[in-house]
């Protein structure tokens, strides 16, 4: 199997997917489809830019759409010790298809996109992992660090 670099007419099916993502860490809350159109719209810009900053490989499902997708991202923070460029991957929205599952599709996906950072000269990609995926991420030599998440939400005006 083989993942391809995502193009903009894949925008519709990584939001498909994203959902299916975010549906499986539903813990009661309220859900609307209100962020769907402008994450297609974001997604659409984002994959059309000549030089992306933001990427996905996928795995196209035999019949046609998505059956798995990685996405990424190079922030540019400010540099520091062993990191004087500043510039880090991220990866996000990790997912397949409940039916797809256990077949290499996310395993490949995340190493397609990997390999895009490290032609990009990005040094140090960080993500959030669910327990169900730490074991995919630790054998790619993903690793658990110290630095604890934290968030503050802003409320509109």
């Amino acid at each position: 199997m083989t993942a391809r670099q995502a193009v903009p007419g894949d925008a519709a099916e990584l939001v498909r997917l994203r959902a299916v993502m975010l549906r499986s860490f539903d813990r009661g809350t309220s859900w609307d489809d209100d962020w769907r159109e402008p994450a297609r719209q974001t997604l659409v810009k984002k994959l059309s830019e000549p030089e992306p900053v933001l990427t996905a490989f996928v795995v196209d499902r035999a019949g046609g759409g998505l059956a798995a997708c990685a996405v990424g991202t190079i922030e540019q923070r400010l540099g520091g010790p062993g990191d004087p460029a500043g510039r880090m991957g991220y990866v996000f929205s990790v997912v397949t298809d409940p039916d797809e599952r256990r077949r290499g599709h996310s395993r490949a996906c995340l190493t397609a996109l990997i390999a895009w950072f490290r032609a990009q000269g990005i040094h140090r990609v960080d993500l959030r992992a669910s327990s169900d995926g730490e074991p995919l991420y630790e054998s790619l030599g993903f690793r658990r660090t110290a630095d604890p998440a934290m968030r503050l939400r802003l409320q509109e005006g």
